[in-house]
């Protein structure tokens, strides 16, 4: 069914409906908290937390964007909450990776992956968000700037310093050719 159908049904009171839109995106949004976080508890919580916002509040949801933003929206809202409460939150910890059979994970080896990922975790908040939603997920800059509430030229300003970063960091790690 069209999402813009479920949208409308849901926000009229149909619970499967509802029920379906979040279903078919929970997983996307489970993997960017999880690689926002690097924690499974706070990733749950905050998942959990992003359902419960999403239900409580589809009638003030606008269809400007797809569903997927809006969820990620309020999940990346969740988590900069929760940096601000706890400033000694974990990211990205290797652990998380799965050998799920991603074409992600088989094309790069795990242990590349892992000093990826590491890479990664070093970027400060705001850059690694927009490096996750730009690679991860695909999100335009126009999404991305939506979903991080701030301008497109800051969203390819972060972008720009974020890809400099993980390119210098792995060079300096020797996994690329200067």
């Amino acid at each position: 069914m069209d999402e813009l159908v479920l949208i409308e049904k849901a926000k009229q009171g149909n619970k499967s409906a509802l029920n379906l839109l979040l279903t078919e995106n929970y997983n996307l949004v489970k993997g960017y908290i999880i690689k926002m976080t690097g924690d499974p508890t706070l990733s749950q919580d905050i998942l959990q937390e992003t359902m419960l916002k999403a239900v409580l509040n589809i009638k003030k949801f606008s269809p400007k964007a797809k569903f997927s933003t809006w969820l990620i929206t309020i999940a990346t809202n969740l988590y900069r909450d929760n940096l601000r409460k706890d400033k000694h939150l974990a990211i990205l910890d290797e652990n998380m990776i799965s050998d799920s059979g991603n074409p992600e994970d088989a094309a790069i080896s795990k242990l590349e992956y892992v000093e990826i990922l590491q890479v990664i975790k070093c970027l400060p908040y705001e850059k690694r968000a927009v490096f996750i939603l730009k690679h991860f997920y695909n999100y335009s800059y126009e999404e991305i700037s939506k979903i991080l509430n701030c301008p497109v030229g800051t969203v390819r300003s972060r972008l720009h310093y974020s890809v400099k970063y993980i390119i210098l960091e792995l060079e300096r790690r020797g996994m690329i050719n200067e």
